[in-house]
């Protein structure tokens, strides 16, 4: 056992094996993100869909399997934040002023502008689940469908009516796609699946993993800030209430 834990210590306190941390963190955070956008995208299936989908990963395993990828999720944002966080560190320990040139000042800002892009993701991330996950807005918390499910369809549209948290999530998103433009490329390169002559692949697909997911992640709250997507509850709900008012305000 005790061999084990030093085996670890070692890993850890060395910079290739941060990298491997980092890398393979930040792997499954990529294979969650393109699972998570392609869920989102049932919206435009409709409520029934989008809503069945929500039901089945809440219940599934008897309701296990979602805390079990909450709490994966978590060990690995942990894992990849602090591992980032110290190999900038090291790194900057370990390189002297004197021999610093233009490559590595240009590098040195790259991982400065990591490290902010990744806070401000991290921010998100917070704001994320507190807003639709654990769902401190009242409205949202109570809104049911018709088959006395939690309505993720309606708590969506309405989530993202107003444009301060749509722009939010526009910013987040594009510094999210932006780390991840460097990212996913830096993971090839550290599980040693980047080579001269498979550069200008892993490249493209780097970039291209991150343009499906900046596109499939932004048409959800823009196409709903614009009316494009609606919910037809929520619009009779509030015509409902503007009868109710005018009625009201005829008695009176």
């Amino acid at each position: 056992m005790k061999g084990l834990i030093n085996s670890v210590s070692l890993f850890w306190q060395s910079s290739i094996g941060k990298k491997i941390v980092v890398a393979v963190t930040g792997l499954l955070l990529v294979g969650f993100l393109v699972g998570h956008m392609a869920g989102n995208l049932l919206l435009f299936a409709g409520r029934e869909a989008l809503n069945e989908y929500a039901y089945f990963l809440h219940h599934m395993l008897h309701g296990a399997g979602i805390w079990i990828a909450r709490i994966g999720l978590l060990v690995s944002l942990v894992l990849h934040v602090f591992a980032t966080i110290a190999l900038t560190a090291q790194n900057r320990a370990a390189r002297k002023e004197r021999y610093a040139h233009g490559a590595t000042q240009a590098a040195s800002r790259s991982s400065r502008m990591m490290i902010i892009s990744g806070l401000v993701i991290l921010a998100f991330i917070i704001f994320h689940i507190l807003h639709f996950t654990v769902r401190i807005d009242p409205e949202l918390a109570e809104m049911k469908d018709a088959a006395g499910h939690h309505d993720v369809y309606g708590m969506v549209i309405k989530g993202f009516g107003g444009p301060v948290v749509s722009l939010f999530y526009v910013v987040a998103i594009t510094l999210l796609c932006s780390h991840l433009s460097h990212g996913i490329a830096s993971i090839f390169q550290t599980l040693g699946l980047r080579t001269r002559k498979t550069a200008g692949a892993t490249r493209a697909l780097s970039w291209g993993i991150t343009v499906v997911l900046w596109l499939g992640f932004l048409v959800i709250p823009l196409t709903i800030l614009f009316g494009i997507v609606k919910d037809p509850g929520l619009d009779a709900g509030h015509s409902q209430s503007a009868v109710e008012a005018s009625s009201t305000s005829d008695k009176h």
